[in-house]
């Protein structure tokens, strides 16, 4: 994918989430994140085949806790970026309900 690299310069720009609910990100996160989903995205495949290959349960548990703590990095990651960039603009432009917003997400992630 290719990315703008008017971002690269200045990241404060990079943030349009309340416009279209979308955001353009740097190429330095779009490829962390994506590179974090791919291992992600193996060690499932990995999960499935053990359980094909009838491996022994805590076995097949120890790699499902492994993708959680995978799944909870790349949340930490994507919310890091999200208040670095998103909710501090909007925080600087007099926007407080991002606030709100922020204290939903994290509600979410903390079930």
């Amino acid at each position: 994918m290719d990315k703008d690299n008017t971002l690269n310069q200045n990241p404060d720009a990079s943030c349009r989430c309340h416009e279209r609910r979308t955001k353009k990100r740097s190429d330095a996160e779009y490829k962390s994140l994506v590179n974090r989903l791919n291992r992600i995205e193996g060690q499932v495949r990995g999960i499935k085949g053990m359980l094909e290959k009838d491996a022994y349960c805590p076995d097949i548990l120890t790699q499902v806790a492994a993708v959680n703590a995978a799944l909870n990095a790349f949340n930490k990651e994507l919310l890091a970026n999200h208040i670095r960039t998103c909710v501090a603009n909007d925080i600087r432009e007099g926007k407080d309900e991002v606030i709100d917003e922020l204290v939903e997400v994290l509600r979410k992630l903390m079930k």
